[in-house]
């Protein structure tokens, strides 16, 4: 029967009428009005008015980056709150199930634990790559979404365009690809692709490469058909007037972000050949992210020594198949000598 998008919708949302706001049922032309619908304290303080509940400004400027149209975007209060409007959507609790494939993004369980949704878990190989004929057999009809983290965290890894296009051609619920590290990666988005993939959902965000995780904006981008539905359950003022405006002069500075990610990089690529050459290190995998994940001798050790140096690292071994791994976040050049010297004390 092949994907149809409203075998996929909860049923009491598909009737369910989105709440209208006052900034809905107005939206200014810029002309000078006095604004007395919404209830609003009237002296300006610069947000004492409500914010634009459709982040208009915002999203005309992101859609233009990302080649698509304002229509295919959704923004939220992160990207935690993107994931969570797919499951109230989609997702109905104590009878469908998503798939996630471990080691990777913990908060695809936590939500489906609090959305009362069963998460069947599929391990990536050796090579931290999807299984996709066993993810494939794991799959029903109450299978409604994929979780796919690409580049992936914590492995740092971007999947294999044939994978994935193996899954979007065969699983018949949602395929979200999480791209909150695209910006590391020499690969392309899986962004231009909406049209030939109906089912494909992209999340990314302003927290990595922009360097905004102080104000949580995450960004959903589908078809139409899927941002409209998730646009009826959503907050009316999700994202506030403070992030709009930080996120809209960030954006606009572009050529920024992209000098600072090519600082990454390079930062990158010096901390990969530190570790790849230093005595507790056993392996160091590719990653197309900006932290790097190595494999050393023992990493509950490495850490707190680590640690009594003044240089924090994530221990990831109780992730599947990460015994006695480290994951490095690639700092600014001078954090990265505080570390590579850290490293070379270690005894």
């Amino acid at each position: 029967m092949g994907f149809q998008l409203a075998n996929l919708v909860r049923e009491n949302v598909k009737g369910l009428k989105p709440y209208s706001s006052a900034r809905d049922e107005y939206v200014s032309d810029g002309s000078e009005m006095v604004f007395l619908d919404a209830n609003e304290n009237p002296f300006d303080n610069g947000v004492n008015r409500y914010p634009d509940p459709q982040q208009r400004s915002l999203k005309d400027v992101l859609a233009k980056q990302k080649g698509v149209l304002a229509d295919n975007i959704l923004l939220g209060n992160g990207s935690d709150e993107v994931l969570d409007l797919l499951f109230r959507a989609f997702c109905e609790p104590k009878t469908d199930a998503i798939i996630t494939l471990p080691p990777t993004y913990g908060m695809y369980k936590v939500l489906a634990a609090t959305n009362d949704v069963t998460n069947r878990e599929v391990l990536l190989n050796d090579s931290f790559e999807p299984d996709v004929a066993a993810i494939l057999r794991e799959a029903d009809s109450n299978t409604k979404l994929l979780f796919l983290c690409s580049p992936n965290n914590p492995t740092g890894n971007r999947f294999s365009e044939t994978a994935i296009q193996a899954l979007l051609e065969g699983f018949n619920g949602l395929v979200v690809i999480d791209e909150a590290y695209i910006d590391f990666s020499s690969g392309e988005s899986w962004v231009g692709k909406l049209e030939q993939f109906p089912n494909l959902v992209v999340t990314q965000t302003l927290s990595k490469a922009y360097g905004l995780a102080g104000i949580r904006l995450g960004i959903c981008i589908a078809s139409t058909e899927v941002i409209s539905v998730l646009n009826k359950i959503k907050p009316p003022y999700n994202v506030n007037e403070l992030t709009q405006k930080r996120a809209l002069e960030r954006t606009l500075g572009i050529a920024d972000v992209r000098q600072e990610v090519a600082m990454i990089l390079k930062e990158r690529e010096r901390l990969i050949m530190a570790l790849k050459n230093h005595s507790v290190t056993t392996e160091v995998f590719h990653t197309d992210a900006n932290f790097v994940l190595a494999r050393v001798d023992n990493a509950p050790q490495r850490y707190r020594q680590l640690l009594e140096q003044g240089v924090v690292v994530r221990n990831r071994s109780n992730q599947p198949l990460c015994n006695n791994t480290l994951r490095f976040t690639v700092g600014t050049a001078k954090e990265n000598d505080r570390l590579l010297t850290a490293l070379n004390n270690l005894t």
